[in-house]
């Protein structure tokens, strides 16, 4: 009898944060009331990638920071009742990062950020345990992105190659990006074995314009690379160059809020187990159908 395959470990390590999502019911009245619906639920990109692999089987350690507040025990609650294994330092007299998403009549969010406590992610934190031969690391865009987290995510990946890890990354956020520069997030990040990418992202990061060329240019820094591109699904590329592109099927869509961590955690968790590049990016993509169907990337249990 064959023994069973072991799931894959995966450390990431990224931001926790509170989502409040706002959907106005008519046009904003400046100055007075706009009726609206507003959904509160845990949220943070590296908490809910770290959600998507776990749903996706592998067994995930989520490394990170949060306050000492309710919001931050809230936060730690649900996270461990997705399967992901905490280990969340607590910040003392610090607020628990929120962010507020302000989702349109198309259902696109734009997002006002707090990162509260997640700006103390330190080297520090990261635990030394947790970094072995055979795991993977993911770690969030947002880490670097930021100055004051920068260390601790560049420390992340020199401990995941010093453990012999494989490792990926998704640049997180395209205004965010653009003000860092290009040259420099793909100096840091240059060699991985897997960049997920949306197509804003991926155009901020090599100049280019259309999907195919977006995806080549990235294929110059990464092992392979999964560009998302909204309603129009994903493309994938790896050794050879060749490109793959799986359509979305159609949804009615509520808020994207979260769609793109669905699809980065469940694309690389199947890859992680052994997948094929079409079989996980069909995978990533229903996660993400999942996700923009409801208010909020998840719900509070």
């Amino acid at each position: 009898m064959t023994p069973p395959v072991p799931p894959p470990v995966v450390v990431v390590v990224g931001d926790v944060m509170v989502d409040v999502v706002v959907r106005p019911l008519g046009p904003f009245n400046r100055g007075s009331d706009t009726a609206s619906r507003t959904v509160v639920a845990p949220g943070g990109s590296a908490t809910n990638q770290a959600a998507a692999f776990a749903a996706a089987g592998a067994d995930v350690h989520l490394v990170a920071v949060v306050g000492d507040d309710e919001l931050g025990r809230a936060a730690g609650r649900a996270l461990a009742s997705t399967g992901v294994q905490p280990h969340l330092e607590v910040r003392p007299g610090e607020r628990t990062g929120v962010v507020v998403a302000l989702v349109d009549p198309a259902g696109e969010r734009s997002m006002l950020t707090d990162r509260g406590a997640n700006l103390h992610l330190s080297k520090e934190a990261l635990v030394r345990e947790l970094f072995a031969v055979g795991r993977h690391l993911h770690l969030s865009g947002y880490e670097l992105l930021d100055e004051a987290t920068r260390p601790a995510g560049l420390a992340a990946l020199e401990a995941a190659v010093a453990a012999g890890m494989t490792r990926s990354v998704d640049p997180s956020s395209a205004g965010p990006l653009a003000s860092v520069g290009a040259a420099l997030f793909l100096g840091w990040t240059k060699g991985l074995d897997w960049c997920c990418a949306n197509l804003e992202e991926g155009r901020v990061l090599t100049g280019q314009r259309q999907p195919e060329d977006v995806i080549a240019g990235l294929r110059r820094y990464y092992r392979e690379v999964a560009l998302t591109l909204g309603a129009d699904g994903a493309m994938f590329s790896g050794a050879g160059g060749d490109v793959l592109h799986c359509p979305a099927g159609r949804v009615a869509v509520e808020d994207t809020t979260g769609a793109g961590d669905a699809f980065t955690g469940t694309f690389l968790a199947r890859r992680l187990w052994g997948d094929a590049p079409e079989e996980a990016l069909r995978a990533g993509l229903a996660a993400a159908a999942r996700v923009v169907a409801t208010a909020g990337a998840r719900t509070w249990r």
